[in-house]
């Protein structure tokens, strides 16, 4: 009786002790690549050295960052890690007019919005720009920050044509810098899929859109 009580005890105890272990070596996330203690002082010079060359950039593409939202939202860091990974990555579409562009866009207009999308059966954001430019031959990445490395970065709304891609940040939470896009179509508007309306066409007056928009990137030349 007293062995059956002990071989319960430690089997109670055992299991305490394993999901304790569980507990504490599990991760709350998964992040990729993080180095060890012996790499960490070699991470630190060659981060010094990218993010001076990233601020470089950033001055000339930012010269006045609030006026873009970075300081207002803190992401000064986010962005120059982003362009320390690089932009301006060539796009084949010397034929491409804006306007053709656009009008394939409009089609989708209604087109309900769901996470992977990519047809008229239902889109998300990036899948929403994918599917339009593939429609034209043009292939794209379907994931919001990696689209942003493509084209030419347009800095201010001002300076927006017909055609360009437009970007946002802090849009939901993730650890993302960019978390937006659509398709500037000109007079201030955009038409891209909201998680509230499906694809709409939007004011970038709107106060929401805003102080969220980051910059733009021209593929269409």
């Amino acid at each position: 009786m007293k062995k059956g009580i002990y071989l319960i005890i430690l089997l109670a105890v055992s299991q305490l002790f394993n999901t304790s272990c569980t507990k504490r070596i599990q991760p709350e996330s998964s992040p990729r690549n993080i180095p060890g203690k012996a790499e960490n002082k070699n991470l630190k010079d060659i981060s010094d050295i990218k993010v001076e060359k990233a601020e470089k950039t950033l001055r000339e593409y930012h010269p006045e960052p609030s006026q873009n939202n970075i300081e207002s939202h803190g992401e000064n860091k986010k962005l120059e890690l982003f362009l320390n990974e690089g932009t301006g990555k060539a796009v084949d579409a010397n034929n491409l007019e804006a306007e053709d562009i656009i009008s394939t866009a409009r089609k989708y207009l209604g087109v309900h919005h769901c996470m992977g999308g990519t047809s008229m059966k239902c889109v998300d954001c990036s899948g929403f720009v994918v599917a339009v430019f593939a429609a034209h031959g043009i292939h794209l990445p379907h994931n919001s920050e990696d689209l942003a490395r493509y084209g030419k970065i347009i800095p201010g709304m001002k300076d927006l044509m017909k055609g360009d891609l437009v970007f946002f940040i802090n849009s939901y939470k993730t650890s993302h810098f960019i978390t937006h896009t659509g398709i500037y179509i000109g007079n201030n508007e955009f038409i891209h899929s909201s998680s509230g309306y499906g694809v709409a066409i939007t004011s970038l007056s709107d106060p929401y859109w805003l102080k969220r928009f980051i910059f733009g990137t021209r593929l269409i030349r």
